[in-house]
């Protein structure tokens, strides 16, 4: 069958709100646990780096069953349950103090649950797409079109940054707040009227656990893809999450309002975010050109040296910072795009929805063990210790791709 125009428009679009949501939870939770709920600076570190974990680790029980689901049932429901999902839990988040005043259980567990929900939604849609963008394209198209979703996806977050991360200072947190449930529905909906399934269902109801393994453990190539899944992966979140608490809790230390500070934090991500965009259709290119592991190495360089970099900066509101988060865009942009393409390639259409779940459960892993230790590193060393650890296990796995393009050939056509 043949892919019309406006079915690819819709997946660009549920892209982009997808990314939306996951993207404005993210930017405004230090805003709102310093705000709203009173969470210390001593705290800060442990207690977002917590939330995040705990999200991700129960998003590890179910990512990989959602992707078997989506083989089953078809692509287009699971996503369209997990945006309503995840909508509804986005209205009760930001009244989860007055919940918690009425049930009795302190406004900090209110947001925990709700914001586990909410990460149980997204979970069951982001594989989805990615398992879409495969049924939708062939190995030859296969890299342009995952780097226009990837394109969509970079716009959402910046457009986060850039723009709606300013509404706070004009229209308040909680109305921001507010817009993330409406991005879902308008999500559910898209996706319910726009979106189609190509792949035909398979009738095994079971997960193929035994032919998944085998295929990661025949293939290097697989292997890599998902070690850098589990090492970069992380890094949007990471981005978003420790450079926003910087920004937010280094206002205390030089006297200025929080919701500023989240301002100026936004435009620094969102800068980050315009320069994925722009970088992206390089990568595309660079695909296309170089080939997967090529990129998928170019990538772990360019993001582990500018994670590395962020040791050199003091204060986040000086104009030295701008150099490191350039070279983590530019290199970021490599690591969202490469690794997937090289895993929709070398996984069988009937089995891509699992496959790809693998692939996130193992970029879950990695997002719990790099989050969580750097929140830690954030309380016990500095601000800039999660970045320096995370730059350090992009380079480990580099070095491991550019061992494997002297040994394994790239993946080609019929693969």
């Amino acid at each position: 069958m043949t892919v019309e125009n406006h079915y690819r428009n819709t997946l660009y679009l549920i892209s982009a709100l997808c990314m939306i949501f996951m993207t404005m939870i993210l930017a405004l939770q230090p805003v709102y646990l310093r705000v709203v709920l009173g969470v210390s600076l001593e705290d800060a570190g442990a207690i977002n780096a917590n939330v995040q974990v705990l999200t991700e680790v129960l998003d590890l029980l179910i990512i990989g069953y959602m992707g078997h689901l989506s083989d089953v049932y078809g692509r287009v429901r699971v996503v369209v349950w997990g945006f309503v999902v995840a909508g509804i839990a986005a209205l009760i988040v930001p009244y989860s103090l007055e919940v918690g005043l009425f049930l009795g259980i302190g406004g900090l567990a209110v947001f925990y649950l709700m914001r586990i929900v909410m990460s149980l939604g997204t979970t069951a849609v982001t594989p989805q797409l990615a398992a879409v963008t495969g049924d939708f394209s062939d190995f030859k198209d296969r890299a342009p079109l995952m780097s226009k979703m990837a394109f969509m996806m970079a716009f959402g977050a910046t457009l986060v940054y850039a723009v709606l991360m300013q509404m706070p200072r004009y229209v308040g947190l909680i109305p921001t707040m507010l817009i993330m449930p409406a991005v879902a529905f308008i999500g559910a909906w898209l996706a319910h009227r726009y979106l189609i399934d190509l792949t035909p269902p398979v009738k095994e109801r079971k997960m193929p656990w035994r032919e998944g393994l085998a295929l990661i453990k025949a293939d290097r190539r697989l292997r890599l893809a998902f070690l850098s899944a589990f090492s970069s992966r992380n890094d949007l979140v990471l981005i978003g999450l420790f450079l926003m608490l910087w920004f937010v809790y280094f206002a205390d230390v030089i006297g200025m309002g929080h919701e500023e500070a989240a301002a100026r934090g936004g435009a620094l991500i969102g800068l980050i975010g315009l320069v994925i965009l722009i970088s992206i259709p390089v990568w595309g290119w660079f695909i296309q050109r170089f080939g997967r592991m090529a990129a998928l190495a170019a990538g772990l360089f360019l993001s582990g040296i500018g994670f590395i970099s962020m040791a050199f900066v003091v204060n986040p509101y000086d104009w030295g910072i701008y150099v490191p988060a350039l070279f983590m865009a530019v290199g970021q942009a490599g690591t969202l795009i490469a690794p997937q393409v090289l895993t929709i390639d070398l996984s069988p259409p009937p089995m891509r929805g699992f496959i790809l779940g693998a692939f996130n459960t193992i970029g879950g892993i990695g997002m719990i063990f790099f989050v969580q230790i750097g929140g830690f590193l954030f309380d016990w060393i500095g601000p800039y210790a999660p970045f320096v650890f995370t730059g350090i296990g992009n380079l480990l796995i580099m070095l491991y791709a550019l061992w494997l393009m002297r040994v394994e050939d790239e993946p080609e056509a019929g693969d």
